[in-house]
């Protein structure tokens, strides 16, 4: 089931949460909307299940409009991030609710009823807690759960607001992992709100990036990550240094150095800022030429296989980060308050007018 947004736009009072959202999820996919918060992705949220009403625009589901259309019309499944389970039902009778509230007549018989919730517990892998109540299992039981629940009543549309912001670290990566898989086997179509890059970038097919009402980026996430088409979807993906300066014929220059920009077409005399990830610096001891910094490394946190190093620009005072594998870490023997050199590389320049997009 596809769904288009047409030029969706909703206000509370007088903030507007929406502007002109237009927006198309082919069949089977499973897309994040990904921002800060008050970015306006949990109101589109509840704009596509019909929890909200939209001022202006229209929604589809496939060829079928369905603006109007109630609620328990529009068949979606709904996950809540505090996973809004019965707290008197256990989890066999929480998974068959929504079947067993269907009127008479669509309603299916109650060995189809307990056919299903067993095919779904084993799904979940929760066949041996079937009996227990929320308040006895942990935060991905529960997660699982309400998934279960809402995958029951074979909707059109799966929606998930915030799914695993309530969990920790590794429940959060085990259940994205399992979404995925899930995801995969059922080839919903599948929308999930979401404030963490990572995990839009773990689990989605695509990424659609929000900021103050609007859609900032739309793409794989690779091709957000890797080309994002402003400053804020660059800063919002992950760390970054700024390097600010003249662009001048492919060059950025910024004070004595130099650093070559690929791929610009802004060729005369400009102001600009260079964009670089903590992992496209390196680090030297030798001042190889125009486009290496002298600084002092202020702090060294070694994580995993990854060591992040903080440096202070010796020209501007600047502070930078890097990033650079364990092994080269060790071979380099870095330590805290020595000098070294860093070259910024895969700069991603931006100027004036693309910070008021």
């Amino acid at each position: 089931m596809s769904i288009i947004i047409n030029n969706v736009s909703k206000s509370f009072g007088s903030f507007q949460a929406l502007q002109d959202i237009e927006l198309e999820i082919k069949t089977g996919e499973l897309v994040a909307l990904l921002g800060p918060s008050g970015s306006g992705k949990t109101s589109l949220l509840r704009i596509i299940a019909g929890l909200e009403t939209a001022d202006r625009g229209s929604i589809y589901f496939g060829s079928d409009e369905i603006t109007d259309i109630s609620t328990k019309d529009r068949q979606v499944g709904f996950v809540f991030q505090h996973y809004a389970l019965f707290r008197h039902m256990n989890v066999f009778e929480n998974i068959a609710y929504g079947l067993k509230v269907r009127p008479k007549k669509t309603r299916p018989a109650k060995k189809d009823i307990d056919k299903k919730v067993h095919e779904l517990l084993k799904l979940v892998k929760l066949e041996e807690l079937a009996k227990r109540y929320p308040a006895q299992l942990s935060g991905g039981q529960k997660q699982r759960v309400a998934l279960a629940r809402a995958l029951a009543v074979e909707p059109k549309v799966l929606l998930l607001d915030e799914p695993f912001g309530a969990l920790d670290a590794k429940v959060r990566k085990d259940l994205r992992r399992w979404l995925r898989n899930l995801h995969d086997e059922f080839h919903i179509t599948s929308i999930f709100v979401t404030h963490d890059q990572e995990e839009a970038l773990d689990v989605a097919d695509r990424i659609v990036v929000m900021n103050g009402g609007k859609v900032e980026q739309i793409g794989s996430p690779e091709e957000v990550y890797e080309h994002p088409k402003n400053p804020f979807v660059y800063d919002f993906l992950g760390n970054v240094n700024l390097f600010h300066g003249r662009l001048d014929n492919g060059k950025l220059s910024q004070g004595a150095v130099q650093f070559q920009v690929e791929g610009v077409q802004h060729q005369k005399d400009q102001q600009a800022v260079g964009y670089v990830r903590p992992h496209d610096i390196t680090i030297s001891r030798e001042n190889n030429n125009k486009d290496s910094i002298l600084s002092t490394i202020t702090h060294i946190h070694v994580v995993g296989p990854i060591v992040h190093i903080e440096l202070k620009r010796a020209d501007t005072n600047e502070f930078l980060e890097v990033e650079i594998t364990k092994e080269h870490f060790r071979a380099l023997d870095l330590k805290a308050k020595e000098n070294v050199y860093v070259k910024p590389s895969q700069l991603k320049v931006f100027f004036p007018e693309d910070y008021s997009i």
